[in-house]
């Protein structure tokens, strides 16, 4: 099991989810925002942390079949990746933080939460649009 420290998701909670700058009015509004951010601040670090650890393996460990078949759609890949193998979880990483300027030059290094936690939110934007026009090849009903 991946040992995530509490500095790490203390830090995405104010860099990505921004958690200073909310001003909720009741104890049971902040209460449920913080469970949802504390949730999206330990996958980021999550996957910060098990991209750089264990990064040749199958991206499947993070990402679905869907997220990374959009990813590599959206990132030039010719057709859809239906027989593809998986990209690995290092490359996968790295190509979601394409959607957000990450160039990945060398001196570079890996991306960080911060960008990876944007990225992500417009990962499942196009993963949301990827399987409605998925669908919608499949049944015969393509856009004009």
């Amino acid at each position: 099991m991946t040992h995530i420290s509490a500095g790490h998701c203390s830090s995405t909670l104010k860099s990505g989810c921004r958690i200073e700058e909310r001003q909720l009015g009741s104890a049971n509004s902040l209460e449920a925002c913080l469970g949802v951010d504390l949730v999206v601040a330990w996958r980021v670090s999550l996957l910060t942390h098990q991209s750089r650890e264990d990064p040749d393996a199958p991206c499947t460990v993070f990402f679905t079949p869907d997220q990374w078949k959009a990813l590599w759609v959206r990132t030039g890949a010719e057709g859809i990746p239906e027989d593809q193998d998986e990209p690995t979880l290092r490359e996968a990483t790295r190509t979601v933080a394409t959607l957000g300027g990450f160039l990945g030059r060398k001196s570079d290094g890996e991306p960080g939460a911060q960008a990876l936690w944007k990225d992500l939110q417009r990962l499942d934007d196009i993963t949301d649009m990827f399987c409605i026009m998925l669908e919608r090849a499949r049944s015969g009903r393509a856009p004009p």
